[in-house]
């Protein structure tokens, strides 16, 4: 991307098209359980098509990056909590330069939709390994790992506008 076509200056506030929801914790004397998504309660663009799950240490952070045709479906439930930052960098939005910053995790278990051209981060900000489990509705290198990684990787670039940090 053109650095000279990004937002001067970046506004907070919602970003159209990232869903933002609740997960709920089903705790009796067994333990607890979580849905973390319903096809049912997707749009079909957003089902998923492959599960992995990933473990980031105190302090560090993944990203940010962004997918050209990706849609990321993160559940963050613990058990640590998590920044997450997000920039709209997609010219035709109506919500474009803008930035959204949501704290989620242990203690604010959420699922969040990331459409296509919007840079995503985040951090671990607890004291603990914290765990993150992302659905995308697109394959890792595509049908048998053939195809070119669908992300465009900022955090390459030590002069990227997408800062984690205010």
């Amino acid at each position: 991307m053109n650095k000279e076509s990004l937002p001067t200056e970046w506004t907070r506030g919602t970003i159209k098209d990232v869903v933002v929801r609740d997960l709920r914790k089903f705790v009796d004397e067994r333990g607890w359980l979580m849905e973390l998504f319903r096809h049912d309660e997707l749009a079909a663009e957003h089902h998923p098509t492959m599960t992995y799950i990933s473990a980031t240490e105190p302090h560090v952070t993944r990203g940010p990056h962004e997918h050209v045709d990706q849609t990321d479906l993160f559940c963050f439930m613990g058990a640590s909590n998590f920044k997450l930052r997000m920039w709209d960098n997609r010219k035709e939005s109506e919500t474009y330069g803008r930035v959204m910053t949501l704290f989620v995790g242990e203690d604010n278990p959420k699922s969040v939709i990331v459409p296509p051209g919007v840079v995503h981060a985040y951090r671990n900000i607890g004291h603990t390994k914290g765990i993150v489990i992302n659905c995308p509705n697109r394959l890792f290198a595509g049908e048998g790992k053939r195809e070119t990684v669908d992300e465009i990787r900022h955090e390459d670039d030590p002069h990227t506008v997408f800062r984690i940090d205010d």
